[in-house]
């Protein structure tokens, strides 16, 4: 199988994927697992004080959302830039003839 039909599988996964969810239930409340997890601690728990208060809170759920994203692609550019960096590493080996002792081989 070409690396083209391989891409556009992937591609439609990934639809499915972020699409599933949405289809099987409709309608249904998403929330984050901070605030399922302060709704169980209260039910179990509803005298439960917190060891900590926060050093800064975002002043909106828009500015939550965006460090949350912000966080998620430099870590996501992190992981990108060392698979491309291993990769091109092993290309280079390659080139020259030597066996890669490196990650990716």
């Amino acid at each position: 199988m070409n690396s083209a039909k391989v891409n556009l599988i992937l591609v439609f996964l990934v639809i499915v994927l972020i699409a599933a969810p949405l289809v099987i239930k409709q309608g249904a409340e998403f929330s984050g697992a901070d605030g399922q997890a302060e709704e169980v601690i209260a039910q179990i728990r509803p005298d439960y004080q917190p060891w900590f208060q926060l050093l800064w809170e975002p002043p909106s759920g828009e500015i939550e959302s965006l460090l949350f994203a912000l966080q998620a692609a430099i870590g996501s550019g992190f992981i990108g830039y060392y698979f491309g960096y291993a990769r091109g590493r092993r290309d280079r080996d390659t080139a020259k003839g030597v066996k890669s002792k490196h990650a990716l081989n």
